[in-house]
């Protein structure tokens, strides 16, 4: 009998499929994949003929486009032979490299790169991090410069899971440096072309998945190869994060699950004094306490998983999970080699490999310290993060239903230079690109604290731009600032990036605030 509310008798069925593959093919392969420093390509093509790596994609692409939980499950067997570096570059290629192609690439990308991805013949990297600049993505310095139908790339990232071994890149650079947060674009980079370099690192764990340091000079990159729009990339990223940060924590709780198993083992069979270990009170309760920060652990993470299964807001709990888990993992392989003694600290015995391993989890896809900014930015300051799409890539809302109010006074045009952010709101009809609105609908709530601002309805309907009074109907998007902070971000004195990532503007829906900001005129060209 399943006892857990989020899975059922089919997923503990996928369970079984997965865990006798990992016996079969993984588990006999640690040790000289440990020493050789790299997968072999075999146990890729294998997982794409099993289909494990298309688990999360649509069937028009060759995957199974299953429910998130048999994706939990895939990664707690992934997990279960306690080889780090191996999880690591498997949920890498699935969950990172191939979601960015799925979520924002043109279906011309997603047959040349996605389709061989989950058949297992074509490889994943994601390169975000660079030499000076980690969780900061907003100041990477690669550079991405339009050159006609080409993108001219230079620029280096590092601490790249399969960047030496992997066919292609996902990657960020600067297309427009002066725009902070708002110039970071996304490129699909074939790993072979000319100009890119790699040099793989020696780490103190994840030995059998091959980390790189990338080098890209004068990389030529077709433009059709951009993912998605031009500037967008920093939130795309942001998007992805959650799934990044969820990932890491199904696999650090399925980790540490296996560390206790082989602990208790040891316990039962190891004796001292005459007896097992296992009757040692002072390890007994040490065990105990584990397990129960363990089976805590667990049930955030399934809970977080089911919220983001949902399409559900869950930046904060995504956050906490990958905090507490992949810190408890630490701890656990800690406490689980002290009870080995001796023996803990030899490379024979898997716990050793184990300890190394999870060290990793607190710093990969976001250190511990920027979860704990996060989480108290939500908690404290007020921030709101609300993700564009769910997570079959459809809007969480339905186009929203706008009263037909036009208030004469909030639409009269306002002065060429405005005075006030209430004034701003008002011209917005005079800006209004009706060329590139089409069929586009939307409401946006604005709440604009402070004197002279108020609370505003901004509708886009049948290439019309309205601006009335109030709140009204049902926003796509809400946004809500100081209305002094609005206007320097019109009058061009304040970064929008700058303010949004400082707290100063909360935007429930980014990726909705952006659409909309493209179809008006900048007041400086008015």
């Amino acid at each position: 009998m399943v006892r857990s509310p989020f899975f059922t008798e089919d997923h503990e069925t996928f369970r079984q499929t997965v865990r006798q593959f990992m016996q079969r093919e993984v588990e006999p392969q640690l040790s000289r994949w440990e020493a050789e420093g790299r997968l072999p390509r075999e146990i890729w093509q294998r997982m794409g003929v099993e289909g494990f790596l298309g688990i999360p994609y649509p069937e028009q692409y060759g995957g199974s486009e299953a429910d998130f939980f048999f994706s939990v499950v895939f990664l707690e067997e992934l997990a279960r032979p306690g080889l780090g570096g191996f999880s690591a570059a498997v949920s890498v290629h699935i969950y990172m490299a191939s979601m960015y192609l799925y979520k924002f690439a043109s279906q011309a990308l997603k047959q040349r790169y996605l389709v061989p991805a989950i058949q297992g013949e074509k490889i994943g990297a994601l390169a975000i991090t660079e030499p000076n600049a980690g969780s900061d993505v907003a100041a990477i310095q690669t550079r991405a410069v339009r050159e006609g139908d080409v993108y001219l790339i230079n620029g280096a990232k590092t601490f790249i899971t399969n960047g030496d071994s992997g066919d292609f890149i996902v990657l960020a650079a600067k297309t427009d440096p002066e725009a902070g947060a708002g110039g970071v674009s996304l490129f699909v980079v074939d790993r072979q072309a000319p100009g890119v370099s790699a040099r793989s690192l020696k780490k103190l764990g994840w030995h059998c998945s091959d980390t790189a340091e990338l080098s890209f000079q004068d990389v030529q990159v077709p433009a059709e190869q951009r993912i998605g729009e031009e500037n967008q990339g920093f939130f795309y990223i942001m998007d992805c994060f959650q799934l990044e940060r969820l990932v890491a924590a199904v696999l650090a709780v399925a980790g540490s699950e296996r560390c206790l198993e082989l602990t208790l083992n040891y316990l039962h069979n190891r004796q001292a004094f005459g007896r097992p270990l296992a009757r040692f009170q002072a390890l007994r309760h040490r065990l105990a306490d584990l397990a129960t920060e363990l089976e805590a652990a667990r049930q955030l993470t399934y809970h977080t998983c089911w919220l983001y299964q949902q399409g559900l807001p869950a930046v904060k709990e995504c956050s906490m999970a990958k905090l507490h888990t992949t810190e408890l993992a630490v701890r656990v392989a800690d406490q689980c080699l002290q009870c080995f003694g001796g023996y803990g600290y030899m490379e024979e015995y898997p716990i050793a490999r184990m300890f190394r391993d999870a060290r990793a989890g607190t710093i990969v896809g976001g250190t511990s310290e920027i979860m704990r900014e996060i989480i108290a930015r939500i908690l404290i300051d007020g921030v709101e993060f609300v993700p564009r799409t769910g997570r079959d890539g459809k809007s969480g809302e339905e186009p929203a239903e706008t009263p037909p109010v036009e208030d004469q006074t909030a639409t009269q045009k306002a002065a060429t230079c405005p005075e006030t952010a209430a004034q701003a709101i008002a011209g917005l009809p005079d800006r209004f690109r009706t060329d590139r609105a089409g069929d586009y609908q939307t409401v946006i709530h604005f709440v604009l604290s402070g004197e002279g601002g108020g609370d505003f309805t901004v509708s886009i309907e049948k290439g019309r731009c309205l601006v009335s009074p109030g709140l009204h109907g049902q926003p796509r998007c809400v946004v809500k600032t100081k209305a002094s902070t609005y206007l320097d971000i019109e009058l061009g004195r304040t970064s929008a990036q700058t303010a949004f990532l400082m707290g100063r503007v909360k935007v429930s829906n980014v990726g909705e605030l952006m659409r909309f900001i493209k179809l008006f005129r900048p007041l400086k060209e008015r």
